[in-house]
């Protein structure tokens, strides 16, 4: 299937990729390109290259296009995309430097649509400014496109299984995340015991194979390689969402009205309220919002 897809310039089909947190690259551009040969990847996505001007011609890697972004005015940080040169690819960019996101569309043939791939880095001391700036990126390019977003959000206090968080600006992360219907995959820690890694998708079955394991040189990030499965045609989508347009909300009230609030909430702290609330309306919303 790749080596197929490779001698015809600009489909995507299956797509070999991974991505990791270089915490610096400094000397890890060799062992990046050896393991790139190796493994073949069509993707490569990297966080954290403390790359500058000076770095133009060391960061090249035959046979790739480079897509970067590197942090303005400062040391450390940026990000980088590199993608196979057989594939037409466009970079979007508002021009806004507060944040330090990369989004590569890259486009399907034929009938078939186009892919965006994203990757941020986000430091733990971002602003809040500079985060509503990330989610309206973020709202912009999965509302049409099927959406492949890797990134260290740096939300340690995040537990993606059970979708909860501590930090106010980590559940603001967290609603951006909902209210674009985007899934999280990676459930493995990706930093000592700590998962900070992460991956997302807009679409069921769009990405599969996810593994982690492995180091670049001496970053105490492990890797993270998967793959991006088959084409999706443009304007379909089999991703069931609620259909907020054919709600019954008189029904969606008198459900939630039924449940005593002032009772069952009683003795419960901000976390274990706010669960409990947002199961009992998750509940009303399967009974009274339709599917489509």
């Amino acid at each position: 299937m790749i080596d197929a897809l490779r001698k015809v310039a600009g489909s995507v089909a299956q797509l070999k990729c991974i991505y990791t947190n270089a915490h610096s690259m400094g000397n890890k551009q060799e062992h990046l390109e050896t393991i790139v040969q190796q493994e073949n990847y069509d993707i490569v996505a990297i966080m954290e290259t403390w790359w500058d001007d000076s770095h133009n011609w060391s960061a090249a890697m035959d046979g790739y296009k480079l897509f970067r972004r590197d942090r303005q005015g400062r040391r450390g940080s940026g990000v980088a995309l590199y993608v196979k040169e057989c594939f037409d690819c466009l970079e979007f960019n508002d021009g806004d430097e507060r944040v330090e996101c990369l989004w590569v569309r890259i486009r399907g043939k034929a009938n078939k649509a186009d892919i965006m791939v994203g990757i941020c880095y986000r430091p733990s001391n971002q602003d809040e400014e500079a985060d509503e700036i990330f989610y309206k990126q973020l709202g912009e390019v999965s509302q049409s496109l099927a959406l492949v977003l890797v990134g260290d959000f740096n939300l340690p206090d995040a537990c993606w299984k059970y979708n909860t968080v501590e930090r106010k600006q980590s559940r603001r992360f967290l609603e951006c995340v909902e209210d674009n219907f985007l899934t999280q995959l990676v459930s493995e820690p990706t930093r000592e015991d700590t998962l900070l890694d992460l991956l997302f998708v807009n679409r069921g079955g769009l990405v599969g194979d996810v593994t982690v394991g492995g180091h670049l040189e001496h970053s105490d990030h492990e890797m993270i390689e998967f793959s991006i499965l088959g084409e999706v045609r443009r304007g379909v989508s089999r991703t069931a969402t609620l259909d907020f347009r054919r709600a019954d909300l008189g029904l969606f009230r008198g459900l939630a009205d039924r449940v005593p609030w002032e009772a069952v909430l009683k003795g419960k702290g901000v976390q274990e309220g706010w669960t409990f609330l947002k199961k009992e309306i998750l509940k009303a919303q399967e009974q009274a919002v339709p599917m489509c």
